[in-house]
């Protein structure tokens, strides 16, 4: 099984560090993760050695850190799935996910999610990898979502999210246009009281900032593109609704319409990252799913913006 290590080479510049020092400085690790990995026989080697954090190191040594879940941590259950992967490498894989599909196991849902479909692709592939989201999309929602393979790689990521270096953008059909060609929802969002699902905007709840642009708009319809500044759960689909837009087929905040689609028209189509390890920017797109393209044919015949997507 492929276990992923990361290596540093002690240059004189590092000799006679401690291998804290060096884990923590010089490779990112958090104290998390170290935590996590030091009791392992492989966790922490200098030349194939097991050692403490404690210990310095010399010029010419090599130290190594596991980077792989240990054999005991706690996954979802391997079941073999649809999956549609744009990109995977050691330390990431991007998919693009079907709509209808739950990310993580849940109540009624132990066997037939993301997570599981990924498990018994990493088994099949004989990777030792374990399935670690950096982002979650709803239910009905389809597109990019990224997983790392290890808690590092997800630690990282995550601390990309919602800034210039992790950029989601979507695509959404709503009933209605927009009253400007682009603009910025900024409306916090907080549970619904009663409701364990449903979501509200509220004065005491969480920030939440969306910024859209107006694609086309016909036949009191419209095609936009948005772009998460926050992560809120329903963030797209409350925000949308709350300045009179709600998505095509939204059964919860806006009108469910299965002749025209079975689920919210909400498709995540690029995201832009920092690769968590080698520093490389990397950019993927995801193509649109039959049901939401047949939408936007139906709905803009003669739209130019279209095109692009």
């Amino acid at each position: 099984m492929r276990i992923r290590y990361l290596q540093l080479h002690i240059t004189p510049e590092l000799d006679a560090l401690e291998v804290n020092t060096l884990l923590r400085r010089h490779l990112g690790l958090s104290g998390t993760v170290l935590r996590r990995i030091k009791w392992l026989e492989d966790g922490i080697l200098l030349d194939g050695e097991r050692v403490t954090v404690r210990r310095r190191v010399s010029a010419g040594q090599t130290l190594s850190v596991r980077l792989s879940d240990p054999p005991d941590a706690e996954q979802p259950v391997p079941t073999p799935g649809p999956l549609d992967i744009l990109y995977e490498d050691e330390d990431l894989v991007v998919v693009n996910k079907q709509p209808g599909i739950l990310i993580h196991p849940s109540h009624g849902h132990y066997e037939d999610t993301l997570g599981n479909y990924l498990m018994a692709h990493y088994a099949a592939c004989d990777d030792g990898a374990g399935f670690h989201p950096v982002h979650r999309l709803d239910k009905g929602t389809s597109g990019i979502l990224v997983a790392a393979k290890h808690p590092h790689g997800q630690e990282r990521l995550k601390a990309q999210l919602h800034t210039g270096a992790f950029r989601r953008r979507y695509l959404a059909v709503c009933e209605g246009c927009p009253p400007h060609p682009e603009g910025t929802v900024d409306a916090p969002i907080a549970l619904k009281d009663g409701s364990l699902m449903a979501r509200e905007i509220r004065a005491d709840g969480q920030k939440a900032i969306t910024h859209y642009r107006v694609l086309d708009c016909a036949g009191g319809r419209s095609l936009v593109e948005l772009e998460l500044e926050t992560g809120r759960t329903h963030q797209i689909r409350l925000h949308m609704a709350h300045i009179g837009c709600p998505l095509t087929g939204d059964f919860l905040y806006g009108r469910e319409d299965t002749s025209l689609i079975s689920r919210p028209a909400l498709h995540s189509r690029r995201t832009d990252l920092i690769h968590p390890l080698t520093g490389r920017e990397l950019s993927f797109t995801a193509p649109l799913p039959q049901d939401i393209s047949s939408l936007i044919e139906r709905s803009f015949p003669h739209g130019k913006e279209r095109r692009a997507f």
